[in-house]
């Protein structure tokens, strides 16, 4: 592939005409020139036909062209600070993770924050007392691979005030974790918008072209901010969470409105509102206990926002013009939600409301999304991350978790994304699990469940579908394989070569 191309990590200029030449398109046969201008596909034509006047050349040879892929759901921030962080996903016990606590302590840091625990499987449980014999006086704040979850030594519960909620276990949930995480991502504002833009550059390596981010954060000033400094590798759709919703509701704004002076990169997402908790922290609410919880407070998860105030905050957003996005895990939230969306307003939702994650469903309610037309926005990969634990506590249930294939033969629209930090962000991650159901070697569980290529692409750009077309953004990846004839296995690592936003390119692979 040859082209005069910027230096790396920074985007071309629009008013470039290009055209992208020999190049193929998945599922069809032979090759063809692209010719972008003014951020838009304008023709497509055979190779060696099309000679738009000015335009610079990039011969692709051979290369596949798909529409740029869009991540539905992430934390960008936390995705930002992650690698910074511990890595704990590898414990496979708490006394593990206490070890490698041990060993970062030695870094010398004022706090230790790692993350990635999933206790899930885990043979002991933890406690202060573990951390705190690895810590002395060091303040140690775990997050939980699903962020629902934080595990405290008794010198961080004192530091943050937290001393008597996290108990002997030194565990938060919810709520009261998503508080302490905020307050650790009380980064200065310089600082986290550098790696902001470090993360935007490694997600535009992935092909991809946009983010919906729900940070739980007033994330319109942050956006606002990073515009107006530069930044202009990714389209961003922020989300408002309860606590802003008010403010959101007075300021007029309304979903898929732009920000003022962002170029119309940044957009106003939907109403994010947490409904229940997580499979991994057993919080995710159920219609069926969880085995071996014995007399846990809460032995079929935790139900966070009550239906009669779910729907009046739900009415209030979309009377407002703002997409309610609600969280709903276990089979008992994804119901209850589907209630609330059919209480709001009965009609058709279609493309003004979604579910976040729909793990675990009844089969009636897979009908009822199609019904009420409310996007299932889902995380393949979870599936791979979870599908032991999901053994164990949903035991003779799993046939109805991640129920991909009979969202889409039911009709239901799919937004697939990763929920960074929680999976990576990579939507060839996110395809390649949808696809195959496998990981690491492992037979396909529940492979009944899969989704074919197109279906998992289409799912994964932003609402443009699998094929670029004439007219359409010159929002493009460039790819080494044929995304719909290549194995699960090589969708994983599927090598991007340049991707295009608006027609700028973001990322050139030399």
């Amino acid at each position: 592939m040859s082209a005069e191309v910027p230096a790396r990590g920074r985007a071309t200029d629009a008013t470039t005409p290009l055209l992208l030449a020999d190049a193929r398109i998945p599922g069809r046969d032979g090759r063809v020139d692209v010719h972008v201008a003014n951020g838009v596909v304008t023709s497509i034509a055979p190779a060696g036909t099309a000679t738009p006047a000015g335009a610079r050349r990039i011969d692709l040879d051979g290369r596949f062209v798909v529409p740029g892929l869009h991540d539905r759901h992430v934390h960008f921030s936390q995705w930002s600070m992650w690698s910074r962080r511990l890595d704990l996903a590898g414990a496979d016990s708490a006394a593990a993770a206490a070890a490698l606590v041990a060993g970062w302590i030695e870094r010398g840091d004022a706090e230790v924050v790692g993350g990635g625990y999933r206790d899930g499987l885990w043979p002991d449980a933890p406690s202060r007392e573990l951390l705190d014999r690895v810590s002395g006086d060091v303040p140690v704040v775990l997050i939980a691979g699903d962020l629902h979850a934080c595990w405290v030594n008794t010198a961080a519960a004192r530091r943050h005030g937290v001393e008597h909620l996290a108990g002997e276990s030194g565990l938060l949930r919810e709520d009261d974790c998503f508080t302490l995480t905020r307050e650790l991502d009380d980064v200065a504002d310089d600082v986290l918008d550098a790696w902001v833009a470090e993360a935007a550059a490694a997600a535009a390596a992935r092909g991809v072209v946009g983010i919906t981010d729900y940070e739980m954060r007033w994330n319109r000033d942050d956006w606002a901010r990073r515009a107006a400094s530069g930044f202009d590798t990714l389209r961003v759709s922020f989300g408002v969470y309860t606590q802003h919703l008010d403010r959101a509701v007075d300021e007029g704004m309304r979903t898929g409105d732009e920000l003022p002076g962002t170029g119309g990169l940044v957009t106003v997402g939907g109403y994010k509102v947490i409904t229940d908790g997580s499979l991994n922290t057993r919080t995710a609410w159920c219609f069926d206990r969880y085995p071996g919880l014995g007399d846990a407070e809460h032995p079929y998860g935790l139900a966070t926002v009550p239906y009669d105030e779910l729907v009046p905050l739900m009415r209030r957003a979309h009377a407002a013009g703002i997409a309610p996005a609600v969280h709903a895990i276990g089979d008992r939230a994804n119901a209850a939600v589907l209630d609330a969306f059919e209480a709001v307003d009965p009609g058709d939702w279609h493309g003004r409301g979604s579910i976040e994650h729909a793990q675990l469903l009844r089969h009636e309610d897979v009908t009822r999304f199609a019904r009420l037309g409310v996007v299932a926005s889902v995380q393949p990969e979870h599936a791979m991350d979870d599908r032991d634990v999901a053994d164990r506590y949903w035991a003779g249930r799993t046939e109805r978790a991640f129920m991909l294939a009979d969202l889409v033969a039911a009709g239901v629209e799919l937004a697939l994304g990763s929920d960074a930090p929680v999976a990576p962000l990579d939507p060839w991650v996110a395809i390649s699990a949808a696809v195959g159901r496998a990981r690491d070697g492992r037979e396909p569980w529940h492979p009944e469940q899969a989704i074919e290529a197109r279906a998992a692409l289409a799912a994964s750009t932003g609402g443009h579908g699998a094929d670029i077309a004439v007219g359409g953004p010159a929002d493009l990846a460039v790819v080494e394989l044929d995304p719909l004839a290549t194995s699960a296995e090589e969708l994983r690592t599927m090598p991007v070569a340049m991707t295009l936003l608006a027609g700028r390119i973001t990322h050139y692979a030399r």
